[in-house]
């Protein structure tokens, strides 16, 4: 992990494309900016995991047992 020091209005450059920036700095919270092409998702830490399990959720196999179906089809 990179740690840097910055104070409010200083920035930093990420793959010459993301500028992430200090707006304020009240107490032990820091409002950033942060300007990225559409392209690049940014989200915050705990949004981004609940992005992902719902990913894992989605692509779960789920099993349908087919005689149901079939059953189904030949009542009507």
């Amino acid at each position: 992990m990179l740690v840097l020091t910055r104070k409010k209005e200083q920035s930093i450059i990420i793959n010459d494309n993301i500028e992430v920036t200090i707006i304020d700095i009240q107490g032990d919270q820091v409002r950033i900016g942060i300007s990225a092409p559409k392209s690049v998702s940014v989200h915050r830490k705990e949004i981004f995991l609940e992005i992902q399990e719902e990913n894992r959720k989605a692509s779960e196999v789920k099993v349908v047992p087919l005689d149901g179906l079939l059953k189904g089809k030949d009542e009507k």
